[in-house]
C-alpha cells in the first residue's frame, strides 16, 4: 500500500489524510475517494449526536471495508445506506490495518460517537496482522519499508498488553528487524507467491484449484497462539460495547471461490456468536448463491480486493442481519 493518501497517527500507526478529495490509480480503471475531517475514507463528518429519525451504524475494518479499488458509493457500507433507508453508516475502516488497530480506532475515534450497532467487518486474513509488529509500506520512491504498528500481546491468564504507542515513526529495512520483531509479510511462502505472480492471474488461480491450498492454517486450532491473540482483542472490544454488534468474517477469494475449505475460520468465529448482543454474520452463503463461474467477478484479475459487484453482495448479505435490528429500532430480539 503506498503512503501517499496517509499520515502518521501516534495511536493507530497511520490514517488517511483529512479533507482530501483524490483519484486512485487501479486496474479497474482508477477509483475516487475523499475523506473526512477525522481522518477515514467516508462520507459522513463523524457528528456525535445522532438524529432521533436515523439508524446509525459504526462500520470497522481493513481495506475491504474502505474500499480499496472502488470508489465511494460502490462500497459495502455505502450500498447498506441505500439498501436501509434511514440507515447512515460510518465507515472507519482504515486500509492495511489489523483487527487490533480497528480497535484502537473504536476506543479513539467510536466510542463517544451515539450509535445504534456496531459492524466489525474481519477480514479473515487479519488473523495474521495482529500478530505482527510490523507491515509492510511503500515510499514516494517506491522503495518498500518496514512500518511499525501497535501490537497487543497476550499475557498468561488472558491479559491483554498494548505495545508500539506511541508507534515508532521511523520506517526500517526488513533486514534489521530483530528475529522477535514479527513482520507481516503478506502470506505463507513469499518467494513463491511472488514467482506465481510474475506467471500471472490464470497460472495462480489453476494452481489454487489443483493444490487446494489453505491460505489460513492458523484457524485449524482453536487453542492456537494467533486465534488466541484474535479472539482476545475481539472479546474485549465487544465487551466495552453499548449496543449491539455484527462481527462479520470477510472471507478471503479461496473461501468464495470453494477452491480452500473455510470450515476452520468458520468453527473459530461461531465461538462469538451470543446473540442478542453479539451477531456472527457469515456472508459465505451469498457469495456462494452464485455459480462459480460467476464469482471471478467478485474480485478484480490482479488485485485481489473486492469489485463493485463484490460489494453488493456483501451488502446485500449484511442487509439481511440488520434489516431486523432497524425495523426494531435498534432493540435486540
Amino acid at each position: 500500500m503506498a503512503r501517499s493518501l496517509f499520515r502518521y497517527h501516534a495511536t493507530l500507526g497511520h490514517q488517511f489524510i483529512p479533507g482530501i478529495r483524490a483519484r486512485v490509480l487501479h486496474e479497474g480503471g482508477g477509483y475516487l475517494l475523499r475523506t473526512n475531517a477525522a481522518g477515514f475514507r467516508c462520507g459522513h463528518e463523524f457528528r456525535p449526536e445522532r438524529r432521533a429519525d436515523t439508524f446509525r451504524i459504526l462500520l470497522f475494518g481493513d481495506s475491504y471495508t474502505a474500499g480499496d479499488g472502488v470508489s465511494d458509493g460502490q462500497r459495502y457500507g455505502d450500498v447498506l445506506e441505500t439498501l436501509l433507508p434511514g440507515v447512515e453508516v460510518f465507515n472507519f475502516g482504515l486500509s492495511g490495518t489489523g483487527t487490533d488497530q480497528q480497535y484502537l480506532a473504536w476506543r479513539e475515534y467510536g466510542a463517544a460517537i451515539e450509535h445504534d450497532l456496531v459492524v466489525i467487518g474481519v477480514l479473515v486474513e487479519n488473523i495474521r496482522r495482529v500478530v505482527s509488529h510490523y507491515r509492510p509500506f511503500r515510499t514516494h520512491e517506491g522503495d518498500d519499508v518496514a512500518l511499525a504498528k501497535p501490537y497487543f500481546s497476550l499475557e498468561p491468564g488472558g491479559a491483554l498488553s498494548l505495545h508500539h504507542v506511541p508507534v515508532p515513526r521511523e520506517p526500517r529495512d526488513e533486514g534489521d528487524l530483530a528475529s522477535n520483531e514479527a513482520f507481516d509479510r503478506g502470506g505463507r511462502l513469499p518467494a513463491l507467491r511472488i514467482a506465481l505472480n510474475r506467471l500471472g492471474p490464470g497460472v495462480k488461480d489453476a494452481l489454487q484449484r489443483l493444490t487446494r491450498y489453505q491460505p489460513l492454517p492458523e484457524y485449524d486450532r482453536a487453542d492456537g497462539a494467533e486465534w488466541g491473540l484474535l479472539e482476545a482483542i475481539l472479546r474485549r472490544w465487544l465487551s466495552e460495547l453499548q449496543a449491539p454488534a455484527i462481527v462479520c468474517p470477510i472471507p478471503l477469494y479461496q473461501y468464495v471461490e470453494e477452491t480452500a475449505s473455510p470450515a476452520g475460520y468458520l468453527a473459530r468465529f461461531r465461538s462469538l456468536h451470543a446473540p442478542p448482543s453479539v451477531v456472527v454474520h457469515d456472508p459465505l452463503p451469498a457469495f456462494h448463491a452464485h455459480r462459480r463461474a460467476e464469482r471471478r467477478r467478485f474480485r478484480f484479475e490482479h488485485d485481489c480486493h473486492l469489485t463493485p459487484a463484490g460489494h453488493r453482495v456483501l451488502a446485500e448479505s449484511l442487509a439481511t442481519a440488520i434489516g431486523p435490528l432497524v425495523a426494531r429500532g435498534g432493540e435486540p430480539a
